[in-house]
């Protein structure tokens, strides 16, 4: 808890199971949004699990900007991020926000939404695969960016080059059959600073979070090849 309230974890990515999308919102291209839909990818439904495994009792709530295909907009996903920092009323506030997915391009709104994201306070893990260019928000100042990195089992972290976090990220070596990649090892990273929150930790902002999350790695450097 937080203040006497419950620790909450807002998910970007393709929504929850039906009894768990309550409340939440489908952010559409346009800008506009309606009331969250079942997840018909699996895949917000999988980071969900992830983050619940690692600190069970948080409270999930789920911003959708994927539906039938993993394929958004800077709108969809730049919406979802200023929904989810502008909560602020009596508990609802957002503690941290999980953005399992990223874009090939630096787009003007999305940078904005980080930009003011960041200059709230907000703690934002966004994934940072291992191969590839930037990724989008990931590579933004005071995002915290999060990538699978095989020697990671499911406690510890790794601190990566230009201060990435690295993480267990369901990958072939861990013997983990469904998703992987940097998508789950953000989900792995938001988990453990939601666990940490629920202990009674307190940070002042993502640039906080991340330090922390640094000072605990157990390993150093690269080694990012084993997951996407």
């Amino acid at each position: 808890m937080t203040a006497g309230r419950p620790i909450r974890v807002g998910v970007i990515d393709s929504g929850g199971p039906e009894g768990e999308v309550a409340g939440g919102r489908l952010f559409l291209p346009d800008g506009t949004w309606i009331s969250a839909r079942p997840d018909r990818l699996g895949h917000g439904t999988a980071v969900a699990e992830v983050i619940r495994k690692a600190a069970p009792g948080v409270q999930l709530v789920h911003a959708q900007v994927f539906q039938d295909r993993p394929v958004t907009t800077a709108i969809q996903v730049a919406s979802a991020l200023e929904w989810l920092s502008g909560q602020k009323a009596d508990r609802q506030e957002i503690d941290v926000i999980c953005l399992s997915l990223g874009l090939a391009a630096d787009r003007a709104p999305l940078r904005r939404a980080a930009t003011e994201a960041v200059r709230a306070g907000m703690i934002v893990v966004s994934a940072y695969p291992a191969r590839g260019g930037p990724c989008y928000p990931a590579s933004y100042p005071g995002i915290i960016p999060a990538s699978g990195d095989a020697r990671c089992d499911w406690d510890s972290l790794s601190l990566l080059e230009d201060g990435v976090i690295g993480a267990w990220c369901g990958s072939p070596e861990q013997g983990h059959e469904g998703q992987g990649g940097a998508s789950m090892a953000a989900a792995r990273v938001a988990g453990h600073l939601a666990a940490r929150l629920l202990a009674g930790a307190a940070y002042k902002d993502g640039a906080a979070a991340r330090m922390a999350l640094g000072e605990a790695a157990r390993f150093l450097g690269a080694e990012r090849r084993g997951c996407a």
